[in-house]
């Protein structure tokens, strides 16, 4: 199965519907609840940070039987140095985004955390691409 989502950056009200569209999906093909939640936070973090950081982005999700793969590609700034932006804490988002209960620095690490598999890859100026993948069957 493949699912493609357009992101656009600065639309909180709109951040997450994704994560909830695979949830919904993972649920409705019986995955185990915990490999759900682990790919409904990875999602939703990487989802989050196109919003808060991107001018646009998109999701591709790609469920076999074996994993569940999502690659995130946004257009935006890129990260100028991803090894400080793994670090727990640490963060660039603006005040405003703050203000709004995010930006704390956690994306990065949860998604690695809730991971089997992750890469990620960034170019200043131009954007940044992550590569997920969740076992279902661990």
């Amino acid at each position: 199965m493949h699912f493609e989502y357009k992101i656009e950056g600065g639309d909180f009200t709109r951040a997450g519907n994704a994560s909830s569209q695979v949830k919904r999906t993972l649920k409705q093909l019986n995955v185990d609840p915990k490999v759900i939640k682990r790919v409904v936070v990875a999602l939703y973090e990487g989802e989050v940070n196109i919003v808060a950081h991107a001018y646009h982005g998109e999701i591709h999700i790609d469920i076999d039987t074996e994993k569940i793969k999502m690659t995130l590609i946004d257009k935006g700034p890129g990260i100028p140095n991803i090894e400080q932006a793994m670090e727990m804490g640490f963060s660039t988002a603006t005040p405003e985004v703050r203000e709004m209960g995010f930006g704390a620095g956690m994306g990065l690490p949860n998604i690695k955390k809730n991971s089997d598999k992750f890469r990620i890859e960034s170019e200043v100026g131009v954007g940044t691409k992550l590569f997920i993948e969740v076992y279902i069957n661990q």
